[in-house]
């Protein structure tokens, strides 16, 4: 009876296809003929589509970059030193996916959403493809809103706005990290969520990020994509392309991302590696043809979006690296045309002592004026002419020129503005302080000041200007412009605490009259 029933049931369930019956299945299977260096040539997988993810024996994971005649061309995501030619290739029907989703806040993963923080695996509510199309022209929108990186300089001279692609070059050991990191920093409480790709970098620089975003509070709202040197060279082929898709997670949800790719220089190289390999023709620099396209694929994902495609906004960070402050190399170049401006930083100026090391005259945001504040612009605008006189009167003295009095004024007022415009790392400033620091500077409040002792009269102006003109800097937050009463009150504000200051410290020696 109970036999009956069982076999009354597998019957049913074979009508309704639940249960197949056993026999053999056809599955493509291919055969590696040479492996080595992170590539593999496979033969035997003629239905194998450009991008298809497979496994191979051993347990590696690669994907298809190379389609020939006779065989294919992959890319091996894992190091796989037992991998040898023989071995067993299968075809999985996927494309490399990463995980996305607010499960990857304050995580440490490699590009394909492996753990690398101790901290189990990752809780993610979507698999996105690595690569991913552009949106079109007509899903983006003008780039209006201010992303504020803490940085005076940068801020006042250099702006950024939110969906802008923002280049940060320069020689080796410049700031070109810390540059970068206290922007992510400055995010904390404004709805920007963050992510940070280390490409090719040391694993202990890579620490040291991820300790002070800790530190500071920042993996709150960010989390990090690590493919360091040490790791197969496909994985950091891949790894910006994957935090890219991990953040327009966000960005399809009306949420603004800012992502930093840390470098390109290192993800242009381990690209080369790979071309080089998969014996692709050279060109310039032993670079393949394409390269440029790889750049610019990735960064034409960034854009801010129209409320249609869900009104968020990607920002994009990537850091260059030159040699012997020569912008005009290959992949700088590149960077340069493809981006909406770039942040360049000095090794003269960082040997000099001063930081951030920016240079003026060789950084430029194409966006501009249009992502500050009404009144941050006023400000501004007047800054940049003062400081790009005072640097042309600046070359002339060191060659013994005469100057005149106005040029000699010129030249004082510069040097305050040099100084007022220096700050330490992971210390952003609001912009609302800004603005009134930058005002006092413009106005003549620290002609008096010696230059030594101007960043001790800025701590006591900024308690000034916290303590008194709450007030201005709400009214400035909220996008408005200083009318002529709030500008002279908040003036006189910060000339009070000019002059008790100096009254305090001793003296100020030389300059002119605050008031000139």
């Amino acid at each position: 009876m109970l036999e009956r029933a069982i076999d009354h049931a597998l019957h049913a369930l074979h009508r309704a296809g639940a249960l197949q019956r056993p026999g053999p299945r056809r599955r493509s299977v291919g055969v590696v003929l040479q492996a080595g260096d992170g590539v593999a040539r496979i033969a035997g997988l003629a239905a194998a589509r450009a991008g298809e993810l497979l496994m191979l024996d051993g347990g590696y994971r690669a994907f298809v970059y190379d389609l020939e005649p006779d065989a294919i061309g992959a890319i091996v995501l894992d190091r796989a030193p037992a991998l040898l030619a023989g071995a067993r290739a299968m075809p999985t029907g996927k494309v490399a996916a990463t995980p996305a989703g607010p499960g990857l806040a304050g995580r440490v993963i490699d590009p394909l959403g492996r753990p690398l923080d101790g901290r189990g695996p990752v809780d993610a509510a979507a698999w996105y493809p690595v690569e991913r199309e552009a949106p079109p022209i007509m899903a983006r929108a003008p780039v209006s809103v201010p992303l504020a990186t803490g940085l005076k300089v940068v801020d006042a001279l250099v702006p950024i706005g939110r969906g802008q692609r923002q280049l940060i070059l320069g020689d080796r050991q410049t700031g070109k990290t810390t540059l970068a990191v206290d922007t992510i920093l400055n995010q904390k409480g404004t709805g920007v969520y963050c992510v940070y790709v280390s490409i090719g970098q040391r694993r202990s620089q890579t620490d040291s990020v991820i300790q002070l975003l800790e530190q500071t509070g920042a993996l709150e709202y960010t989390h990090v994509v690590v493919a360091s040197g040490d790791d197969a060279p496909g994985l950091r082929y891949l790894a910006p392309y994957a935090a890219t898709s991990q953040a327009e997670y966000w960005v399809e949800r009306g949420r603004d991302v800012l992502i930093v790719y840390d470098d390109l220089t290192k993800h242009a190289d381990a690209y080369r590696e790979l071309a080089l390999l998969l014996r692709r023709p050279p060109g310039r620099e032993a670079y393949p043809g394409d390269i440029f396209y790889a750049h610019a694929r990735l960064l034409e994902r960034s854009g801010r979006y129209r409320a249609e495609r869900g009104g968020g906004s990607l920002t994009a960070l990537p850091i260059a690296e030159t040699q012997a402050e020569d912008i005009s190399g290959y992949i700088p170049t590149n960077l340069i045309s493809i981006t909406d401006g770039q942040v360049y930083l000095s090794a003269g100026l960082f040997q000099k002592g001063i930081r951030p090391a920016v240079h003026i005259g060789q950084s430029v945001s194409r966006v501009g004026g249009k992502t500050q504040w009404p009144a941050y612009r006023t400000v501004a605008s007047r800054l940049k002419l003062e400081y790009s006189q005072f640097e042309e009167l600046e070359f002339f003295s060191r060659l013994g020129t005469r100057l005149d009095a106005v040029s000699e004024r010129i030249i004082q007022r510069g040097l305050r503005i040099r100084e007022i415009l220096k700050q330490p790392a992971a210390a952003p400033i609001p912009l609302a302080e800004q603005i009134a620091l930058l005002l006092a500077v413009t106005e003549g409040l620290f002609d008096a000041v010696p230059p030594e002792q101007v960043q001790a009269v800025e701590a006591r102006v900024r308690e000034a200007v916290q303590r008194d003109a709450d007030g201005i800097l709400q009214h400035m937050a909220a996008g408005h412009s200083l009318d002529e009463g709030q500008r002279k009150a908040l003036a006189d504000l910060m000339a009070g605490a000019v002059q008790k200051t100096s009254n305090g410290g001793g003296q100020a020696r030389g300059g002119t009259d605050p008031k000139a």
